[in-house]
Formats: C-alpha cells, structure tokens, sequence
C-alpha cells in the first residue's frame, strides 16, 4: 500500500491576517479647486500601513481590550474630554492622533513590550500636479497606488486577509481590487511571474477592531518624522518597523535610498518642510 502523505500543518490566524489603516488625508483642493497644499490643517504626505501581528489575535486582542479598561477606570485618563466622549458615545477606543500624550507615550511603551508584531509603510508625498496627472484626481486613485506597494511583494503566500480601516470610497471593493490588480502587474513585470495569493479583504469601521491601533499607532510615529521632523516615537518602536517606503522620493531611487529599514533609519532629515506643487 502506497504510503499516505502528511497534510500539511494548518497555518495559524496571526499567520495570514494583516491589518491595515491610513495616516494623513488627501486634502489637495478647496473650493474653486484652490491649492491648498502647504497651509495649515493639511498634511503633507499620506501612508498606509500594514501590520502582521506575530502573536494568537485573540490573545492580543484582550491584552488591549484590558489596556483600555484599565484606562476607563483610571481618574488619571477617565476625566479627559477627549477620552469621556469616547467613553460615553461610542465605546472607548485608542487613536493617536486624538490621545491626550500621557496615553500616547503609555499605548507606546505597551506596544513596545506587549506584542510581536511588523510594520510595513509606504509614504506618498503630495503633490498636486503628481495627483492630477498621475492619480486624475480622484483620491481612489492615490489610495490604490498606495496600496499596490504595499501588496506587490506578497506573492508568495498562499492566503492572506487584509483587516482594512474603512475610509468610504476608497475602500470599496471595486477600488482594493484595482489596487490588487496594480500589485499583480508590477509583480509579474519584475519578477516574470505569478502572483498566487488568495487575498481577501476585510473592511471594517476602525473602532470596532481593536488590533487597528497597532498600525494606527506606528504610522503616527512615522508620520511625525515627515510632519514634524520629531523621530523619538519612531525611534522607539523601529525595529518593529522593517520598512518604510518613501514611495516618491525620486531624488533618493538610487541605490534604494528611498527604502528605510532599522540599519537605514528615518532621520530628522526625512522631515518636509516645503511641499512641491
């Protein structure tokens, strides 16, 4: 009797789920298509970030649901405003951009000792004429651009479940599948050949998944160091963070200078302070 093959180990959750969330807006127009690149309130690059959570997501899901109660109980946070809305209208959940610092620099040093976990981001500067010609001004567009590079490098794997921050149109389907179909082409241009993941796409408001602050968090600190030039949130958590792709950065092409790894840092340097239009 021939000899029956062993299947194969059945992969783990954390294994093929990803998780991703967006930093920055699309702002590029007002009203009479004013520029408004460079005034205040609009930043000046947009990210999007994926995480691979290396640990059971059940497991680090309750190690942040237990973050977030301690903090609801604790008269040092509990008390301000930006947290009792929260509190009172929708649930309390974690959000950078919103957190008063003390809850930063706590969620930082949880997210520092707690959890496994990577972090991809690719950086698209703003530029408008780049946005017009390029993407035809439609921020789907920009989106999916963004998107593509994120997904062009995971070939490879035999599924994946990409866990997405909605953010209306962009997200729809019609549009991660255009950017899927982008990741496809420029696979298969580089590489000659195929692009054999089965990828499926999870959209969900940002507040009803709670492992979304972990990519929420790190493209914070990324997009401090492009804002602000400020790099010690960076620089705290960049060895969880294997790549930053300044996606177009033609002035550093050569010799991948526009890649950013923990041996080739974000610096101070990679701080914009002048947007090209």
């Amino acid at each position: 009797m021939a000899k029956q093959s062993q299947p194969k180990d059945k992969p783990t959750t954390h294994d093929y789920h990803r998780f991703i969330d967006e930093a920055g807006d699309m702002t590029f127009f007002g009203k009479g298509k004013v520029d408004l690149l460079g005034t205040d309130g609009v930043s000046n690059v947009f990210m999007l970030g994926m995480v691979h959570i290396k640990q059971p997501l059940p497991d680090v899901r309750r190690l942040i649901q237990q973050f977030v109660y301690e903090i609801c109980a604790d008269p040092l946070f509990n008390e301000i405003p930006s947290i009792k809305k929260r509190m009172d209208k929708d649930g309390m959940f974690l959000h950078a951009k919103d957190d008063p610092p003390e809850l930063r620099s706590k969620f930082f040093e949880f997210l520092r000792g707690k959890i496994d976990y990577s972090l991809q981001v690719v950086v698209g500067r703003k530029k408008t004429t780049r946005f017009v010609n390029k993407h035809n001004s439609q921020e789907k567009e920009f989106y999916a651009d963004l998107l593509s590079h994120l997904l062009k490098d995971k070939a490879n794997y035999d599924k994946l479940v990409l866990n997405i921050a909605d953010r209306a149109s962009v997200t729809r389907i019609q549009n991660l599948e255009s950017a899927l179909l982008k990741a496809h082409e420029c696979h298969q241009k580089k590489n000659k050949g195929e692009y054999r993941a089965k990828i499926a796409f999870n959209v969900q408001p940002y507040n009803q998944e709670l492992l979304l602050a972990v990519v929420d968090y790190g493209l914070w600190s990324v997009q401090r160091v492009f804002e602000k030039g400020e790099t010690r949130f960076y620089e705290s958590i960049k060895d969880k963070v294997p790549l930053v792709l300044d996606l177009y950065d033609v002035d550093h092409y050569a010799k991948w200078g526009n890649y950013y790894t923990p041996k080739h840092p974000l610096t101070k340097d990679n701080h914009i302070k002048e947007v090209e239009t």
